[in-house]
């Protein structure tokens, strides 16, 4: 009926920029379910370039909780929404908050019935086999976003980041620069997110690089700008590794405590997950929010992550596909 507003679609994913991006096929899966519906992401104020730039949210709900706590309740206005997914927890903490809204129908890992949670399942794939199990078909490898249209600040750079949300999941910055030192005549830049700016210009001045290849203070666009337009990247697992796989960036990305068999990129010629768990047992071992680099991460060495970078971009200059 003209002039009726559209049923909505709401979505929690109230984490961070990594969450979200692991995300995005199940993101796209709902927009192509409910082409009609508004679709509305409970998330941080700080993620809504990179919603808009998914090409699949309408909109933004400011969202959020201390560290990566669940949102006691979402500030949501209006008629309830028609559907409510879950896509931020597996138990009645983060279903509790959409329930409350009185959805017309909830979907979540929470809400009987529906698929068992798996804990070893990979991120991208476990959101998509809970759309499936209800009817919503989703492909987990549609992991694009759109081309930013703010200019790189160093087209053609190799990319080094650093920083990481937890010391477990931080290489040592020596190790850094050993890689940065070993890439010459290459131009290599290295980025850094809020209150990483020390950490990146020890990594420039250990390497020798000039102050301007230190970038800090980004914003979403130009940091997507930077990806997007960098020959590869080398960064720990966090946030700018999938980054890296959402816009087809040639990457190598640091794993410890974590298994890239959780968080890793796709697995193709373009992206190399390096990993060594040693004598450990299981795909995820130890704590990837402790204070202190995991021991899995430090068996990487920096010869080993030169030779990746190699490769992916030889790759990525062989044009392998996305």
């Amino acid at each position: 009926m003209t002039g009726q507003r559209p049923d909505r679609v709401l979505v929690l994913r109230a984490l961070g920029l990594g969450d979200l991006l692991t995300a995005v096929p199940a993101l796209h899966a709902l927009r192509h379910a409910f082409p009609d519906h508004r679709l509305t992401l409970a998330a941080p104020a700080t993620l809504t370039g990179a919603a808009a730039a998914t090409g699949a949210v309408d909109e933004l709900l400011p969202t959020e909780a201390a560290g990566r706590g669940v949102p006691r309740a979402v500030p949501w206005r209006g008629p309830p929404p028609r559907i409510a997914v879950d896509l931020h927890g597996c138990g009645p903490l983060s279903v509790e908050p959409l329930a409350a809204l009185r959805p017309g129908r909830l979907i979540g890992y929470a809400r009987p019935p529906g698929p068992a949670w798996r804990a070893w399942e990979h991120e991208r794939d476990r959101w998509c086999r809970l759309l499936g199990w209800h009817g919503v078909p989703a492909d987990a490898s549609r992991v694009g976003i759109a081309a930013p249209r703010t200019p790189s600040p160093a087209p053609g750079a190799v990319v080094l980041h650093p920083g990481a949300e937890a010391g477990a999941r931080r290489w040592p910055a020596e190790r850094f620069a050993a890689v940065a030192a070993a890439l010459a005549p290459r131009r290599v830049v290295v980025t850094a997110g809020p209150g990483e700016e020390r950490l990146a210009r020890r990594v420039a001045a250990l390497a020798g690089l000039p102050p301007g290849a230190v970038l800090t203070g980004l914003s979403f666009d130009g940091l997507s700008a930077l990806v997007a337009g960098a020959a590869a990247v080398l960064v720990g697992d966090t946030g700018v590794a999938h980054l890296a796989t959402a816009h087809g960036t040639p990457s190598v990305v640091l794993f410890g405590p974590v298994s890239p068999r959780l968080w890793g990129p796709p697995p193709l010629p373009r992206h190399r997950a390096l990993w060594c768990p040693g004598p450990e047992r299981g795909p995820r071992v130890g704590d990837p929010h402790g204070a202190r680099p995991d021991p899995r991460l430090l068996r990487v060495g920096a010869r080993q992550a030169v030779a990746a970078l190699e490769d992916v971009l030889a790759a990525g200059a062989r044009g392998q596909p996305m």
